[in-house]
């Protein structure tokens, strides 16, 4: 059943802007107008929620885009899957590090942030990897 933008936006929990945004990127195609509200068939509802998925696990719109065929359906490549599942590995090593030294610095007996070596490792490298543009990498140590 064909679903007009509001309702798709309802439905969908996608503001219409989104909606609209997504259909200028080629992500999703309204099948027409009813006045001058875009239609939608109901199957764009799974659509969204595929392209959700991978806006969760870090996928560009550009690599989204090219997970579906032109006729719509999806063509993933389990590849692509597995090596972005090996990355959020990474991010979530280097975010788990991070957390166990944020804790260890509030916890720490010295008498300032700034005189805890863990602490001031981890400034150390947030400098360093933030010029690279990536997260704070793991310490090495089993634990932090």
């Amino acid at each position: 059943m064909p679903l007009d933008i509001a309702a798709l936006s309802k439905k969908s929990g996608l503001p219409a802007s989104a909606l609209r945004f997504y259909e200028e990127k080629g992500l999703i195609e309204s099948i027409g107008r009813k006045g001058m509200r875009r239609v939608f068939d109901d199957d764009v509802v799974e659509r969204l929620s595929l392209i959700a998925l991978g806006r969760q696990a870090g996928f560009s719109l550009d690599d989204i885009r090219a997970m579906f065929r032109p006729d719509g359906s999806p063509d993933i490549d389990r590849g692509r899957l597995k090596a972005k599942a090996d990355e959020l590995d990474r991010k979530i090593r280097d975010l788990t590090a991070l957390r166990d030294g944020l804790r260890h610095a509030a916890d720490c007996p010295a008498p300032s942030h700034l005189e805890c070596p863990v602490f001031r490792r981890l400034v150390r490298r947030a400098g360093t990897t933030r010029a690279l543009g990536r997260t704070i990498p793991s310490f090495g140590r089993p634990g932090f």
